[in-house]
């Protein structure tokens, strides 16, 4: 159960730092290094909930559905 509430929350903080990202785009703002910085971090969290899911998978902690067929 706490496996899943923390790839919850970082899916959260993934697409809160999308929103971020954007909202600095949409502003025009030269200071264009926060956005990177912002989308850097959505792929870094992106990849660490991957990582997780296919660590937790390898080690049994949880399951994938059967084939629906």
């Amino acid at each position: 159960m706490l496996l899943k509430l923390v790839i919850i929350a970082l899916l959260l903080f993934i697409v809160f730092n999308l929103f971020r990202a954007g909202f600095i785009m949409l502003r025009n703002d030269p200071e264009q290094k926060q956005m990177s910085r912002f989308l850097g971090r959505r792929v870094f969290y992106s990849v660490l909930v991957l990582l997780i899911l296919l660590l937790a998978m390898a080690l049994g902690w949880i399951t994938p559905n059967p084939r629906p067929y």
